[in-house]
């Protein structure tokens, strides 16, 4: 707990925040999806040593799916849910900027200013003593990711 006037009560329930967190990424991994269709970015491009920003953009989707699938098949912990939350976030932020690289409109920067931006606010939720579970910074998250959706929407990428 981050606040320690709350007592641990006042905390979501671990299946809660799984909820919580497994949205996130999987809105996240599908700004991802969306931005490296825009992009032209098939998921084939994926290398183990990624040697570009194609190649990133690719490994990092398919690493997504990866962890996606494997939080589906584990027990809720909050921390590794947020984790994956933030991987999902790193890897929408990583696709915006290779699907930002090809126009300079504004919808395209304000797409991919919000995903950096969900992608911070993700990482900030799962890290240091929050570990996922604390209600502020997972709301800010939340709030950072639909912005970000809406966003991506906007730029014609979803």
């Amino acid at each position: 707990m981050t606040d320690p006037s709350k007592s641990p009560s006042d905390s979501p329930s671990p299946d809660t925040l799984r909820k919580l967190h497994s949205a996130r990424a999987r809105s996240a991994y599908e700004r991802a999806v969306a931005a490296c269709r825009h992009a032209g970015i098939d998921p084939e491009a994926a290398q183990t040593v990624p040697t570009g920003p194609v190649g990133r953009a690719a490994n990092a989707l398919r690493l997504s799916a990866r962890s996606l699938t494997a939080l589906a098949g584990t027990a809720p912990d909050p921390a590794a849910d947020a984790r994956c939350a933030r991987n999902a976030a790193a890897t929408a932020a990583l696709a915006a900027q290779v699907a930002g690289s090809l126009d300079e409109r504004a919808e395209t920067a304000t797409a991919l200013r919000t995903a950096l931006t969900a992608s911070r606010a993700a990482a900030t939720a799962a890290g240091g003593t929050a570990a996922g579970r604390d209600a502020a910074l997972n709301a800010k998250a939340d709030e950072a990711e639909e912005r970000a959706a809406a966003a991506a929407r906007t730029a014609g990428w979803m």
